[in-house]
């Protein structure tokens, strides 16, 4: 039994209840497909317990779930035994960091949309030092120190990466002249990075205000399993229901609408970084 699943766990025991309650069955007529008691379907779709992949694919036969895709990326989800460099961090920074970092390195692509701050993966670490140093109540400085190397090394994955970020992100000054200097220099090196497609949005461009919604999209192996990640008082908030799905990929769609385009986008960060 685990006392601490990740969000990847938990995803993958969402989905199967999901498909359970698609094919109108009870966790008591499931278990009886499996031979097992009502209390294991109960632990798998509350990702207490694992699930093989050959009790995996039978659940998924049972439910009459035919896209063999999805039942394949399920299993994978099932049968991955990964243990990445976030698991350093265990037991010393909350398990949303250590979530946020397994599902970026799982992700097919990412999608950021920044009002406020520029996103985590972007940040220098002075950056990122003021940023985790404003919070309330205030960390010590091993807290500061484990948060900031951690933010670090999540930018080590090399993935396709689309970040749109207001002008409001730009010119906040999250310490001093310096620092924010420098975070400028590290978006135009990085723009010019393949994997990276970077768009701002100026204070006097038209059109954003219906989509001024900040968020991290990570796209899954299908289009399903997509996960959208929103920072809430209390930690990371993991999205997964394909309605709320559809509505952040029109929200991204809207932004990106409202963007300038990223060469455009190249000079208006290299005047910002001119004018400090």
């Amino acid at each position: 039994m685990r006392r601490e699943p990740t969000a990847r766990q938990l995803r993958l025991a969402t989905e199967l209840r999901r498909l359970r309650e698609a094919a109108d069955l009870n966790s008591r007529a499931a278990a009886a497909l499996l031979g097992v008691s009502p209390a294991q379907i109960t632990h798998i779709e509350s990702a207490l317990a694992g699930v093989s992949e050959p009790r995996l694919r039978r659940l998924a036969s049972h439910y009459a779930c035919t896209d063999t895709e999805f039942v394949d990326a399920l299993v994978a989800m099932a049968t991955d035994r990964t243990r990445g460099w976030w698991e350093e961090y265990r037991g010393l920074l909350p398990t949303s960091f250590l979530d946020l970092a397994e599902l970026e390195h799982h992700a097919v692509f990412l999608r950021d949309v920044a009002i406020l701050y520029v996103p985590g993966r972007l940040q220098t670490e002075d950056y990122a030092r003021a940023v985790f140093g404003s919070r309330l109540p205030e960390l010590t400085y091993e807290e500061l120190d484990l948060r900031v190397s951690h933010r670090t090394a999540r930018q080590q994955t090399v993935i396709p990466h689309e970040v749109v970020i207001h002008e409001a992100a730009l010119r906040f000054r999250v310490s001093d002249r310096a620092t924010a200097k420098a975070q400028l220099r590290r978006l135009l090196e990085l723009s010019e990075a393949d994997h990276v497609t970077l768009r701002v949005v100026p204070f006097d461009l038209d059109g954003f205000a219906k989509a001024s919604s900040t968020m991290t999209y990570a796209g899954g192996p299908l289009p399903k399993l997509d996960t959208v990640v929103r920072d809430a008082p209390h930690g990371s908030v993991f999205i997964d229901s394909e309605a709320q799905l559809n509505t952040y990929r029109t929200s991204f769609r809207r932004v990106e609408a409202a963007s300038l385009e990223p060469e455009r986008s190249r000079e208006f960060i290299h005047k910002l970084e001119k004018e400090l």
